[in-house]
């Protein structure tokens, strides 16, 4: 061999080696799944869960990273300040539609800056009150509301959470007048609603149910159209006269929109084989989630629209009162 066809074969082969090492560097890098939303909240024990089932899948580590502030825009914006190799996935709930009307600063536009990956799961809501509070139902908690007027103390997350916005829709549906009170996280607020410094929540299932099941709060109703097989008792808020009264927590996994189409291709496989996993279905149904029947990517991006139109004029009825 002469010596020029011998260096043409040694570069040749560590040319080879290296594609090979970054390769496996690249199968061992983490890959970052943000939480723009508290530890111990229902979007980040859902993040959690599919963070855990997508590490399986992928065969490398997948980890959660709580990025938390400003109406979920921090976690966002990580996500857009990052290389777009997706190797960084978002992990969003119902507020990021409308996070930029409600939060002017936040310079990209939630549909179109974000490349949907997975529609992945979805809880109800569920009506809850202080046992001091004197309504046993919807109708008596609405009488009551209407004569106590602002002096109802409401607890939600910070403008643009899901139970924050259902707060809203409460009072517009119904025409009352309560308190709004935001809280950073969740828990805070529940912990203060058993307390008996507020007196009414809407908030999910998993922060509740424990607290409805040994009678530290009252459960009166669910947010959803129709009955949760989980709480078969309660009414829906639509079936006592709340009209058109739907409010559904989702998720949907995003990743930056300039990362290569190939690549989001491959993340939508895999988070579509994470969904329809009867394993990950029952560590979501043990926190009271469910997944949607049709997970893909275009069925995410079908859904953000949807949900766009129907919130974005009460947010912005919302910034501009």
């Amino acid at each position: 061999m002469t010596m020029f066809r011998r260096r043409a074969v040694l570069g040749a082969t560590a040319g080879l080696a290296l594609t090979r090492g970054a390769a496996t560097q690249e199968s061992a890098r983490p890959l970052r799944m943000i939480l723009p939303v508290s530890v111990g909240g229902l979007t980040d024990a859902v993040g959690r869960i599919l963070a855990d089932g997508m590490s399986g899948a992928l065969g490398r580590p997948v980890v959660p990273e709580n990025i938390v502030g400003a109406g979920s825009t921090l976690g966002a914006l990580a996500l857009l300040r990052s290389p777009p190799d997706g190797n960084t996935l978002l992990t969003a709930t119902n507020n990021h539609p409308v996070m930029r009307e409600l939060y002017p600063n936040f310079p990209h536009d939630p549909i179109t800056a974000f490349a949907p990956i997975a529609l992945a799961a979805r809880q109800n809501f569920i009506l809850a009150v202080h046992t001091d509070v004197p309504a046993t139902d919807i109708p008596s908690l609405i009488t009551w509301l209407r004569a106590q007027r602002e002096k109802v103390n409401y607890g939600a997350g910070t403008p643009g959470t899901t139970n924050f916005m259902a707060g809203e829709l409460l009072k517009e549906s119904l025409g009352l007048e309560f308190t709004i009170v935001p809280y950073r996280a969740s828990a805070a607020a529940v912990q203060d609603l058993v307390a008996g410094r507020l007196h009414m929540m809407i908030e999910t299932p998993t922060m509740l149910r424990p607290l409805v099941d040994t009678g530290r709060v009252r459960a009166l109703a669910i947010s959803s159209p129709g009955r949760s097989e989980a709480f078969p008792d309660l009414p829906s808020l639509q079936e006592v006269g709340v009209a058109g009264y739907d409010v559904t927590a989702w998720q949907i996994i995003f990743a930056h929109a300039d990362v290569p189409p190939a690549t989001l291709a491959s993340l939508e496989a895999t988070a579509r084989r994470v969904l329809t996993d009867p394993v990950i279905q029952e560590r979501l149904k043990r926190i009271g989630v469910d997944t949607w029947p049709d997970p893909s990517a275009a069925a995410a991006a079908a859904h953000l629209r949807s949900e766009t139109a129907r919130w974005m004029p009460l947010a912005g009825r919302i910034r501009t009162n």
